[in-house]
C-alpha cells in the first residue's frame, strides 16, 4: 500500500506549505483538489465493481459451459465414442483454464475495489481534516477582522470625542472671547 503512503504523505506536505503560506485560499484550494480526488475515486469504485460484475458474470457462463462439455465427455465415453470425448475433454481441460483465469482476474478486480474503497476513506478523513482547519482558519480571521474593527471603531471613537473635546473647549473660548468684547464695547 505504498500509493496510499506516498498520498498521505503528499497531502500532509502540501497542507504544511499551504498553512505556512496563505491559510485561507489554499486551504480552500486544497480542498477543492480533495474533492475532486474523492470524485475520481468514487467513480474509479463504481468502475471496479461493474467490471466486477462482469467477471462475474463470464464465470458463470463459462461455469455453465464446462458443465455442458462434462455431460457431453461422460455421454461420449458411456457411447463408447472416443473420437468425440478426447476433444470434448480438451474443450473443457481449456474451459478450466479460461475459467481459473477469468476466477483470477476478478479476485484482483476485488483486491482494487477494497484499496480503492480504503483510499477513498483517507481522502474523506483528510478532507474533514483540513475542512476543519479551513474552518479554524476563517473562524480565526474572522475573529482578527472583528478585532480590528473593534479596535478601528475605538480609535475613530476616541478619535471622535477628543475633537469633540477640543471643539467644545474652542467654542467656550470664543464665546468668552465674545462676551469680552460685548463687554468692552459696552463699557465705551
Amino acid at each position: 500500500m505504498s500509493l496510499f503512503d506516498d498520498l498521505s504523505r503528499f497531502l500532509e506536505s502540501r497542507l504544511e506549505e499551504f498553512l505556512r503560506n496563505n491559510p485561507h485560499l489554499e486551504l480552500q484550494a486544497l480542498l477543492e483538489q480533495l474533492r475532486e480526488q474523492e470524485e475520481d475515486t468514487l467513480k474509479l469504485v463504481a468502475d471496479l465493481q461493474l467490471q466486477q460484475k462482469r467477471s462475474e458474470e463470464e464465470i458463470l457462463a463459462t461455469a455453465q459451459e464446462i458443465q455442458k462439455w462434462h455431460i457431453r465427455i461422460q455421454k461420449a465415453q458411456a457411447a463408447g465414442r472416443q473420437d468425440l470425448a478426447i476433444p470434448a475433454q480438451a474443450r473443457e481441460a481449456a474451459l478450466l483454464r479460461e475459467g481459473n483465469q477469468m476466477w483470477g482476474q476478478m479476485q484482483g478486480l476485488k483486491e482494487r475495489i477494497t484499496q480503492s474503497q480504503e483510499l477513498l476513506r483517507k481522502i474523506q478523513q483528510r478532507r474533514q481534516e483540513v475542512q476543519a482547519k479551513a474552518t479554524e482558519a476563517q473562524t480565526a480571521r474572522t475573529k482578527a477582522q472583528a478585532q480590528q474593527r473593534l479596535e478601528t471603531n475605538a480609535w475613530n471613537s476616541n478619535y471622535q470625542s477628543n475633537s469633540d473635546d477640543l471643539e467644545n473647549k474652542f467654542r467656550r473660548w470664543e464665546t468668552e472671547d465674545e462676551l469680552e468684547k460685548l463687554k468692552r464695547n459696552m463699557g465705551k
